[in-house]
């Protein structure tokens, strides 16, 4: 199910999808830290020291900290707590106090919660990078406005090195002048680019963020769902992918020998540009003991691939030099290009059945450039 409800125009919905069937929740299922780092070659045990991931999300999920805790005692994580300084939960304006409410919708039934979003955000920084610091900044609600106040803190008052947003909503004509909350040269900010296949939305639509798409992960360990014990990846069919209605193409995308040798397809902005896995078929674990749901979880969404990025990211500790989504477009020799599956439904112009929806070498809409391989792309 998803975890959060559907937004209307002025709001966005976070990007979590839950397994209903999870056998035991006492237990942790799904990919872990190793599983993930192992794929993705990632330098996580040495890396990361000194960086502070945000995550914006809306609404208290005042279990954060200590769920965060078992989450990491449990894959021999070090801690990260206030008290040793790594972490740090903020309201809208970056301060401490008061928090949010937590979400009025239960988190049983169909509606979901932002809670379990926050759970998942937090856990996935911690799995790609655990020596660094989090800083989880909470909306008073998922209203555009609110969540623009969170970026904004994050960025400006709260020392916040990379910032996750894994929420989207439509594309509307007045996104440009917002892209002003996401121009932050030096800190690279992640948007989920949604999970309704195409086309996908606002903010991962703007030119100042990495656009950060889903897929279907097996590893040698996986034998379940869609794996064989053979390491693949390919397009989780329910990633978002998008030729924007509003965003002009920028440079640094229109430049790109695969997206000008296909120029004719989409002359505005082409999400996505980076990806990781977000298959609730091949779910990551996630600790959260917010409303009905108790213990160990499996989720997926690309929720899961955003923070993820962003935490790769954080392991570059390139951020000063990042002022948009651009720099996996001339770095593609440290990504692993995903080159089979596509995302449904595509069958409207300018999508069809081109690249913009389905995947093959080099640059495609649902993954852009690749998964990650090690941090060169970041």
């Amino acid at each position: 199910m998803h975890v959060c409800g559907n937004a209307g125009p002025g709001y966005m919905r976070c990007m979590a999808w839950k397994r209903t069937d999870w056998a035991s929740p006492a237990i942790p299922g799904g990919y872990g830290p190793s599983d993930l780092q192992g794929a993705y070659n990632l330098p996580s045990g040495t890396n990361g020291v000194g960086q502070t991931v945000a995550v914006v999300d809306a609404y208290d999920d005042p279990k954060a900290e200590a769920d965060l805790g078992v989450y990491r005692s449990t894959f021999s994580l070090p801690a990260c707590t206030t008290a040793n300084g790594c972490f740090l939960k903020v309201n809208q304006s970056g301060g401490t106090s008061p928090l949010p409410v937590p979400d009025p919708m239960p988190c049983s039934g169909p509606m979901g919660c932002w809670e379990e979003e926050e759970a998942l955000d937090i856990d996935m920084v911690s799995a790609t990078c655990p020596n660094c610091h989090i800083l989880l900044v909470e909306t008073d609600s998922p209203n555009n406005t609110d969540l623009y106040a969170g970026e904004d803190a994050a960025a400006t008052k709260c020392g916040a090195n990379e910032i996750s947003n894994s929420w989207s909503g439509g594309e509307y004509s007045s996104e440009a002048t917002d892209d002003v909350h996401f121009n932050r040269p030096g800190i690279p900010i992640t948007v989920a680019s949604g999970d309704s296949g195409y086309p996908g939305g606002y903010p991962a639509a703007s030119q100042y963020v990495t656009a950060v798409g889903g897929t279907t992960l097996c590893t040698t360990s996986n034998t379940s769902g869609p794996c064989n014990g053979t390491p693949s990846e390919t397009v989780w069919k329910l990633t978002g992918s998008l030729c924007s209605i509003y965003i002009n193409q920028p440079s640094w995308q229109s430049n790109s020998p695969t997206v000008m040798n296909n120029s004719g397809v989409c002359s505005m902005r082409i999400n996505n540009d980076v990806s990781a896995v977000a298959d609730t078929a091949t779910p990551v674990a996630v600790y959260t003991t917010f409303g009905s749901d108790h213990g160990w979880l499996g989720f997926g969404g690309t929720s899961v691939a955003t923070p993820i990025i962003a935490g790769v990211y954080a392991l570059a500790g390139n951020g000063t030099s990042i002022h948009d989504g651009s720099y996996s477009y001339s770095h593609t020799s440290s990504l692993h290009d995903i080159t089979s599956g596509n995302n449904d439904p595509c069958g409207l112009p300018p999508a069809n059945n081109s690249y913009v929806c389905t995947a093959g070498a080099g640059y495609d809409g649902p993954t852009g450039n690749g998964t990650p391989n090690g941090v060169g792309a970041f």
